[in-house]
């Protein structure tokens, strides 16, 4: 069973209003959880591909990514959890885990499901939140996972009311 239905969430998925790239994100996250996301991602098998600017290197430890210099280029992690459907990590800082997703390839229920059995997986991996805020709007998420619930539930609802959110420091 779906833990949200297309037509409830569709208006969160509109390039025009929400921007095309929403930023995904896991607050309050440390060295250990981004390995965590990275063992993931080799667990599930799902392809992926490591940079640094344009060198595309082997996947390294969280906390050599981490601990790079503070003007060093920011290393991105590309990651398919299905065929057509791209998580870019950005490796900003340890405290959050953040990706950005492009609507585009999440269009309908099918590809929606396959998004939040993503955000499920690495949920309930890192036993926290994961929310998606729209572009440019940070700390206003309108969808995530629930830690208590176990699936991905609305913090807002199309009318932009607050729901969720609340529940989260927000």
């Amino acid at each position: 069973m779906a833990d949200l239905l297309w037509d409830d969430v569709k208006c969160f998925f509109d390039p025009d209003l929400m921007g095309l790239l929403p930023d995904v994100r896991v607050p309050d996250a440390s060295v250990e959880d981004w390995q965590a996301v990275l063992d993931l991602v080799a667990g599930k098998g799902w392809k992926c591909q490591y940079s640094e600017g344009e060198t595309v290197l082997p996947v390294p430890r969280a906390e050599a990514v981490l601990s790079r210099p503070a003007d060093a280029e920011c290393p991105d992690l590309r990651v398919w959890p299905a065929a057509d459907v791209l998580a870019i990590f950005r490796f900003h800082a340890a405290d959050e885990v953040d990706f950005d997703v492009d609507l585009r390839e999440l269009q309908g229920q099918d590809r929606f499901d396959v998004f939040c059995s993503f955000l499920r997986e690495i949920g309930r991996r890192l036993g926290k939140p994961v929310l998606m805020d729209p572009e440019g709007d940070y700390g206003h998420p309108v969808l995530g996972f629930d830690v208590e619930a176990d699936r991905v539930v609305l913090l807002a609802d199309p009318q932009g009311q607050v729901t969720e959110a609340d529940s989260y420091g927000l």
